[in-house]
């Protein structure tokens, strides 16, 4: 895969012939022009009613076939079946197979592959160490490891975070976790007429190895042939994959600092279902180390030889880790974005009943994936401090902000 265009079209004429690289310029064309009708007015936007969806910007998307099905819009420009792949699999980062997730999230495609795709030299927990190293020299006062206990009311105001061992007084509070927990600490949950879907999960094998695999770049995905039924065993029968597809990141590759001299650094992500239709929190227990040598053994199956021999240090992460940490469905990217669950439909970032709590994460608007989350996080401040006419009714002052691990005031 190439972010420029003109290589890239050379890689799909190598690989499927000139009628397919003539079809790539057509869909990367139609992907920037999706892009620019959506950002402004339906993922960078506070949402508080879904006549805000009534712009210029619907109608060009319409135009574009935005409501129509993904892999149907994709097959239009694409007819190589493994080129289709490439860019319809990415609706299920959104929780939805590409058979039945509306062609607008093409917009993870023109992401992941237009916009590019980068990689925070340190690793990814270098991006929010810049982040609140920035937060620190603006004046934050960041507070790590603290278990929120519950929130001090006020009639419909939150006066105060209270942890383990403080009590923390704010204007107004920010809830970053994922929505059960912030239903549990805020003593309510919003009335919804459908009960809320939640997109598969994923178990991850973090492994130190003592080699590598030269046909492996920073991001590799290897498909399982069976694609069809490999989604419906994710969203609807509640399997595992019995041909899975998987993704495998060498991080090494970009920065190879992450791991000793001589070593290197790899994880394989394996999509499986959520705990709501698929095994329970406490089957994965059992499940877990018996699922990861079963995908060990379908890599070796696929030409990487030794490598579960080549392993030497490693963390084996499944849903049960996920439950543990407060994720519904013990899944880490929340609800699904199903056509109910997107834009002015999904959970809003204000909360009935609470005049100055605001979401941000995953589970609200705009949604799942780093971008889309850091977009929460300025759509949250701009509720905060009144940027936008729906701003909640919080007075100038401190804020607190409670994330997964702890809080910052």
């Amino acid at each position: 895969m190439h972010t420029e265009a003109d290589a890239m079209e050379a890689e799909v004429e190598r690989f499927a012939g000139p009628a397919e690289a003539a079809g790539y310029r057509r869909l990367r064309h139609w992907l920037e022009q999706l892009y620019r009708a959506q950002m402004r007015r339906f993922i960078d936007t506070n949402f508080d009613s879904p006549l805000q969806l009534l712009t210029p910007d619907l109608a060009r998307l319409a135009a574009l076939g935005g409501f129509g099905r993904l892999d149907a819009r994709i097959g239009r420009h694409l007819r190589d079946e493994r080129l289709r792949r490439v860019f319809s699999f990415q609706s299920l980062y959104a929780g939805v197979p590409p058979a039945r997730a509306l062609a607008a999230y093409a917009v993870i495609a023109y992401m992941d592959t237009v916009a590019g795709v980068y990689f925070p030299r340190g690793g990814m927990h270098a991006l929010p160490q810049a982040m609140a190293d920035a937060a620190a020299r603006a004046g934050a006062d960041l507070r790590f490891g603290r278990d929120v206990v519950r929130l001090e009311r006020s009639g419909n105001r939150v006066t105060a975070v209270v942890t383990a061992d403080e009590r923390i007084a704010c204007d107004a509070v920010v809830l970053t976790p994922d929505l059960p927990v912030v239903h549990r600490l805020l003593g309510r949950a919003p009335r919804r007429p459908l009960r809320i879907r939640h997109a598969p999960s994923a178990v991850v094998l973090h492994a130190g190895t003592d080699r590598t695999w030269p046909e492996l770049a920073h991001h590799t995905l290897s498909f399982g042939a069976a694609w069809h039924s490999t989604f419906d065993e994710l969203t609807r029968t509640g399997e595992l994959m019995s041909d899975p597809s998987l993704l495998i990141t060498r991080p090494t590759a970009t920065d190879p600092t992450l791991a000793p001299p001589g070593r290197h650094l790899h994880y394989v992500l394996a999509p499986c279902p959520n705990t709501d239709i698929g095994p329970d929190a406490a089957a994965w227990g059992e499940l877990g180390p018996r699922y990861r040598d079963g995908v060990l053994r379908e890599l070796e199956r696929r030409g990487f030889d030794g490598i579960a021999t080549a392993v030497e240090d490693e963390t084996l992460v499944t849903p049960a880790d996920w439950h543990g940490q407060g994720h519904a469905a013990g899944t880490p990217f929340s609800a699904a974005h199903t056509f109910a669950q997107t834009g002015p439909f999904r959970p809003r970032n204000l909360v009935r009943g609470t005049d100055n709590a605001v979401l941000a994460g995953c589970g609200t608007t705009p949604g799942v994936g780093v971008p889309t989350v850091l977009l929460s996080g300025k759509l949250a401040a701009a509720r905060v401090t009144g940027r936008t006419a729906a701003a909640p009714a919080a007075r100038r002052g401190h804020s607190a902000l409670v994330t997964p691990e702890g809080t910052s005031s």
